[in-house]
């Protein structure tokens, strides 16, 4: 006779309907992506005449908001975006725009933005910048097998180290045009996107000086910026007056060090405080009510700004999946709150109304590494 529990499903077959659940969801995101955000920025969001992006767009109608500058950065994500997407030919117009435009034939590096007609305006060298160079380069040199783009992540990050050390194993947020005077001294988030660049580039070159490098950053981050309550990584160094703990880089910081599985974050011992840091940013930096992921909270967890940017709503996706958490409410409280049959919403405020309605030509990458975390 057959065990009357003989239909109950086993822990691992109940989990398949989960998956193939959110799955779906994420497919919906996708199809999204592919079919609403990508063709902005082939189209109206892309000024042809230059070779770049726009540095953002209307959300009803796409049209380019008037031009006053771009950014390498922006220039460098799209890059990253197309080369992502398989467009190459039309990284291949990215590619060539950012070495034309931002490259600093005479001092080296890069600079940080040019004016509407293609002339350097902003030439300080920031960290930021580099490390989305360096970025940009790894993925469309693996996808493209440029050369250029090899050489170019290659001399970047030889250059950061060389340039951007401010006497530690820190570097500087921001130097001068020439890098003979520091701007900023060291800060979070460039060195969370280096850590991000190197990951690329380990990946795409197979060489063992990434390797390296990470470990002589994951260690500097840990021994400078990490609140040890809560295990989070602190905007400012530990000890700084008005520093903040921001959640979207909790989130991000925990897909990189736990996503990627590098030894280095395992070993400056960041794994297991990010794993802290996750609950503590979940638990007060998470509107329950809406899924909505806040700007800022302090070391306590009180909240200091309350503003939902998209990126710290696709950040958290990626660290529940990278946890392996339930995704499909948490990705339909997203694309209600954010996603649009014209694009997306930049941010939201605390009561969330729309604060920023343009759409930036940076906000697809945030678009792109979420989305390809998500369960398929």
């Amino acid at each position: 006779m057959q065990d009357q529990h003989s239909n109950a499903s086993s822990p691992m077959q109940a989990a398949r309907p989960k998956d193939a659940v959110c799955a779906e969801h994420a497919a919906t995101l996708r199809e999204h992506y592919a079919k609403i955000v990508l063709p902005v920025w082939r189209g109206p969001g892309f000024n042809a005449a230059l070779g770049l992006p726009f540095e953002a767009v209307a959300p009803d109608d796409h049209a380019p908001l008037p031009p006053k500058r771009y950014r390498a950065m922006a220039c460098a994500r799209q890059l990253f975006v197309f080369s992502e997407a398989g467009d190459l030919a039309h990284a291949a117009t990215l590619f060539e725009s950012l070495r034309h435009y931002f490259q600093d034939k005479r001092n080296g590096g890069w600079f940080y933005s040019v004016d509407a007609t293609g002339a350097p305006l902003e030439r300080q060298k920031d960290l930021y910048t580099h490390a989305f160079v360096v970025f940009a380069c790894a993925h469309y040199a693996k996808r493209s097998g440029s050369p250029e783009a090899f050489a170019l992540l290659d001399a970047t990050s030889r250059l950061i180290e060389a340039r951007f050390s401010n006497g530690g194993d820190l570097l500087n947020a921001a130097l001068a045009e020439d890098f003979g005077a520091t701007l900023e001294t060291p800060l979070q988030n460039p060195l969370m996107h280096l850590a991000e660049a190197w990951l690329a580039a380990r990946e795409a070159t197979g060489d063992a000086a990434y390797d390296r490098r990470l470990t002589l950053l994951a260690r500097s981050v840990a021994n400078a910026f990490v609140h040890e309550p809560s295990g989070s990584i602190a905007e400012l160094p530990i000890g700084t007056a008005g520093n903040r703990l921001e959640p979207g880089h909790q989130f991000e910081w925990y897909f990189l060090a736990l996503g990627s599985g590098h030894a280095a974050f395992e070993a400056a011992g960041l794994n297991e405080g990010l794993a802290r840091a996750f609950d503590f940013a979940q638990k007060h930096g998470v509107d329950a009510a809406t899924g909505g992921v806040f700007a800022a909270i302090d070391e306590s967890g009180r909240v200091i700004d309350g503003t939902q940017r998209i990126w710290a709503q696709t950040e958290y996706l990626r660290a529940l999946a990278t946890r392996g958490d339930a995704l499909g409410e948490q990705i339909e409280r997203y694309r209600a709150r954010f996603l649009h049959a014209r694009g997306w919403v930049e941010c939201r405020s605390a009561q969330g109304e729309i604060s920023r309605a343009e759409m930036p030509s940076t906000t697809p990458y945030h678009l792109a590494t979420s989305y390809a975390a998500l369960p398929r």
